[in-house]
């Protein structure tokens, strides 16, 4: 099967500074294949490279080196623009423009008939959430929230079959969040593929197949939310005990690398997978008992913490936080 995205060995550098000039790499060598109807999370800290790696698929910004392909085709073959949809971060829409003008203009560019361009931007206006009263009022006058759900509006006016979305969360409240997140789930099951950055983690969680995590313009992590939170912490378990811990009992638990935390009625303990049945032996020496013994679930939230603690250290240790990757919103 045909990959939807393929991003190959892609990098980005600018020059930066007055005199004399340096070259800051945005980008360094990324590589990503995403898949025919799944939706792609791409995930990374401010300045990681995920804004610069969107304008690059869309030929917004040039490349340095390496070079992408969608549905096949190189990102230089401009035919391949009639497939996709973008959601850039901060729309630029003419403030006099109504929300259906706004539709109606961007129908133009893809050379849509009028009466296709209108039956277009009714039904993508009700998809949206927009009301007629909305429509039809100048997009300067229009909350944060109301652009936001045109700016959607305006990536599928095209029927795309590839979306490419930058932060497409931002500025809206919780029952819009919902609503475009189940407007993302219908469109993955019409078999279009959703490639899109965001920072709002639980958003990722619900929707994504699989995502990607850049730190400094390199990608570190790739795969399902399950894969990728399931590798974090190296399997380890909880056990629920009711009752107390000596304190040799205690000492064994650190040990190994696990942790004790004292609740009203007993010790909720943390232990790596490898050390459960010494664990539990040592429980029944304390004549305690064992209500409950799971997994535990680390979250996206807790990787991505982890990520930006590692990236600090590294700084720390190089001594050249002047010379770290600033990347996505720099001069383009």
């Amino acid at each position: 099967m045909m990959s939807a995205i393929i991003i190959d060995n892609l990098t980005k550098e600018y020059l930066v500074g007055f005199w004399p000039k340096r070259r800051v790499r945005a980008l360094d060598g990324l590589s990503l294949d995403v898949r025919p109807g799944e939706i792609f999370g791409f995930l990374g800290p401010n300045g990681a490279g995920k804004t610069t790696t969107l304008k690059l698929l869309v030929r917004a910004l040039l490349p340095t080196s390496g070079t992408a392909y969608i549905l096949g085709r190189s990102i230089d073959d401009f035919s391949v623009r009639q497939w996709i949809g973008f959601v850039p971060e901060h729309p630029s829409f003419s403030d006099l423009l109504t929300p259906r003008e706004v539709l109606d203009y961007f129908g133009r560019l893809f050379g849509l008939a009028q009466y296709e361009r209108r039956r277009r931007a009714d039904a993508l206006l009700n998809l949206v959430g927009l009301e007629p009263g909305v429509a039809d009022r100048p997009v300067g006058k229009l909350s944060r929230g109301m652009l936001q759900r045109l700016n959607l509006a305006q990536a599928l006016i095209n029927d795309p079959r590839v979306l490419l979305l930058d932060e497409p969360m931002t500025g809206l409240d919780p029952p819009g969040r919902r609503h475009v997140r189940d407007l993302l789930s219908q469109l993955r099951e019409q078999g279009k593929t959703v490639f899109f950055s965001t920072h709002i983690l639980s958003d990722v969680e619900a929707l994504c197949d699989r995502i990607a995590i850049l730190k400094r313009g390199r990608l570190v992590e790739c795969g399902t939310v399950a894969e990728l939170t399931g590798s974090q912490r190296g399997q380890m378990m909880e056990m629920v005990i009711q009752g107390t811990l000596s304190d040799v009992a205690r000492q064994k638990i650190e040990q190994w690398g696990g942790a004790f935390f004292q609740t009203p009625v007993g010790v909720r303990l943390h232990i790596p997978a490898e050390r459960l049945f010494d664990a539990v032996d040592v429980v029944r020496q304390c004549g305690g008992r064992l209500v409950s013994v799971v997994p535990v679930r680390s979250t996206l939230e807790d990787l991505f913490i982890d990520e930006e603690e590692s990236s600090s250290v590294d700084r720390r240790e190089r001594g050249t936080s002047g010379k770290a990757v600033r990347g996505e919103d720099r001069p383009h």
